[in-house]
């Protein structure tokens, strides 16, 4: 990465900025390996995805600011991890993985206590439905009806009635512990299936 960022010409003009693109598009590529790819898929798209993370870290420690390298965020990370495994790390007991989900609960509030809302933290660019569960998850406790009710069997006949449906079908698939996201990918692998099957009749 090193060498690439000194002597590529292309590289050494890149952002932040510049590569949301790229991490974006590699990160899905991880996803399509994981759900539907072979090994060898998957070796191959975890290496371009940390390729993002060490041409990000490469970006960073040329900041005239406040530069940062890839051994600052293996630290960070490793500090992080260390805090919120205390079970691994610190002499505490979790002995099933709801016992360790609330140790690395606390662990997180504890880092993030100027946090005002449970919805801050959660990132705005990811995708709509994945958006949306997480939102309907941290809302959980909050007294607001985020998952407002559809009428079963009505066809939304505006966009704002097909926001709720989509809503209330996300509070559903939290509620019954799917991954709406995940769901929706994999029936549109089997549409695409489908179209090509039809493509390829005489």
């Amino acid at each position: 990465m090193r060498e690439v960022r000194e002597n590529c010409v292309w590289s050494q003009r890149i952002t932040h900025r510049d590569l949301v693109p790229y991490l974006i598009e590699e990160s899905h590529e991880v996803i399509d390996a994981v759900e539907n790819g072979t090994r060898a898929d998957l070796r191959e798209e975890l290496g371009d995805l940390l390729w993002q993370v060490l041409f990000h870290a490469a970006i960073a420690a040329q900041d005239p600011t406040d530069p940062f390298d890839i051994d600052d965020v293996a630290a960070t990370l490793t500090e992080k991890m260390v805090r919120r495994h205390p079970h691994v790390f610190a002499g505490e007991t979790a002995t099933t993985p709801e016992q360790v989900l609330v140790h690395w609960n606390a662990a997180k509030a504890a880092e993030k206590r100027t946090r005002r809302s449970v919805l801050d933290g959660i990132p705005r660019g990811m995708p709509a439905l994945a958006l949306a569960q997480k939102v309907v998850g941290r809302a959980t406790g909050t007294g607001a009806d985020v998952a407002g009710a559809v009428p079963a069997g009505s066809v939304p006949r505006t966009e704002a009635e097909l926001g709720d449906a989509l809503l209330a079908l996300v509070a559903v698939a939290r509620s019954q512990g799917w991954d709406a996201e995940r769901a929706l990918r994999e029936r549109l692998r089997r549409v695409e299936d489908e179209v090509r099957e039809a493509e390829s009749r005489p």
